[in-house]
């Protein structure tokens, strides 16, 4: 999984946080900050937003223009196998579900597409770890 990880992190510069929050006190605020001032491109999407981190909010991946290399996944477990169709559908290199994120039938749907995953982990404590 480390390698994997690695792969991801390093080959990932365009990332839309799928569940974001506008609210600095929550998880996927503060990750997606964090991404941002490490140079990631963040691109939010939650449908009730327009705005954060002075990035223009999507309502879905779909909606995004341009190639997305990472999404990442800050939503419930039952909502992550949509999500993962939809990556599948804009062509995302790449797939993350935060911590206490799981969906066995999301990874199938991945695994079926070819699109590398991580489940249940921070990628801000991931990219910590390796001092980045």
């Amino acid at each position: 999984m480390d390698r994997r990880i690695e792969t991801i992190l390093s080959g990932s510069k365009t990332v839309a946080v799928v569940g974001i929050s506008d609210k600095p006190d929550r998880p996927s605020h503060a990750v997606a900050k964090y991404l941002q001032e490490r140079g990631y491109r963040v691109i939010p999407v939650n449908p009730l937003l327009t705005e954060v981190l002075g990035e223009k909010a999507y309502k879905s991946l779909a909606e995004i223009p341009g190639r997305v290399d990472l999404v990442d996944v800050f939503r419930k477990s039952a909502d992550v196998p949509e999500v993962a169709e939809e990556a599948v559908r804009i062509g995302a290199r790449f797939f993350w579900m935060q911590e206490g994120v799981e969906s066995a039938r999301a990874c199938e749907i991945l695994d079926a597409a070819g699109i590398p995953w991580v489940m249940d982990r921070c990628m801000k404590k991931e990219l910590a770890k390796r001092g980045k």
